[in-house]
């Protein structure tokens, strides 16, 4: 079970616990305030990391625009401390600051871009 401490937002995770997991439908997204979390696709009985996230970084964001569900599992490398957006929070923050949703979405273009480049050069194959 996440740790809340008084006074902070966000929850702590420990060292290999579950954040998100994947096929579980999601309805928020999460941003890294401390720590790190790696981000694991499982497949036919074996994990394999897709990406490792550090402070600042977000994931669970295709939730709030699709009720799809989960693509990854996402879980806690050493003690992480992050913080969970529903959609109605987002769209708050994104009307008071415009920018936000430039930023998020050119993050979301970068994660196309690359997995599109990875795509490319294992000739249509996911590594």
């Amino acid at each position: 079970m996440p740790i809340r401490r008084r006074g902070e937002l966000g929850k702590v995770f420990t060292d290999g616990e579950v954040i998100i997991r994947q096929g579980d439908v999601g309805d928020r997204m999460y941003v890294v305030q401390t720590g790190n979390v790696e981000v694991v696709l499982e497949s036919d009985g074996e994990e394999r990391q897709l990406s490792a996230l550090q402070a600042g970084d977000f994931f669970g964001e295709m939730a709030l625009f699709d009720k799809v569900v989960r693509s990854a599992s996402v879980r806690a490398v050493g003690e992480a401390r992050v913080l969970t957006i529903d959609k109605r929070t987002l769209l708050k923050r994104i009307s008071e600051d415009p920018l936000l949703a430039y930023n998020l979405l050119r993050s979301m273009s970068t994660r196309v871009r690359d997995l599109n480049d990875q795509i490319s050069a294992t000739g249509n194959r996911i590594s």
